[in-house]
């Protein structure tokens, strides 16, 4: 059944990161990551734009809520040259830059490492084969 135009999903608006120490994710994001930091929300919520999409980084309101989140892919132009920068300003990187994929004369490559939260973030790039 295809989705009525009222109901059609067309991007993504925001991403919520959880944290446990606020400050320090908010140090991470803005300072070794480079977003560009929006506002606070009191003392639980802080806010950054990410091209357009709005990553909120805000301490779990309850336990359920409490968990790592999902994997975020930060496109880059140069992986080589952004994973050096990044590994400059202190970000611990899990992998180096590798190609997990080739198609439609394409590669697709990765880095991924962990934010200050311990949530699992990648870099990616897509290049011409």
């Amino acid at each position: 059944m295809p989705a009525s135009p009222a109901l059609a999903i067309t991007s993504i608006a925001q991403i919520a990161i959880n944290t446990h120490d606020l400050n320090r994710a908010r140090e991470f994001y803005r300072d070794q990551l480079g977003l560009k930091f929006l506002f606070d929300a009191g003392p639980k919520m802080a806010f950054f734009d990410c091209g357009g999409v709005r990553i909120m980084l805000a301490l779990p309101e309850t336990k359920e809520l409490d968990h790592s989140s999902s994997i975020i892919y930060f496109n880059v132009a140069d992986i080589k040259a952004s994973h050096a920068q990044l590994l400059a300003r202190g970000v611990l990187f899990a992998t180096d830059p590798h190609m997990i994929a080739r198609g439609g004369g394409r590669e697709i490559w990765l880095a991924e490492f962990r934010d200050s939260e311990g949530n699992v973030l990648a870099l990616m790039s897509e290049v011409a084969a």
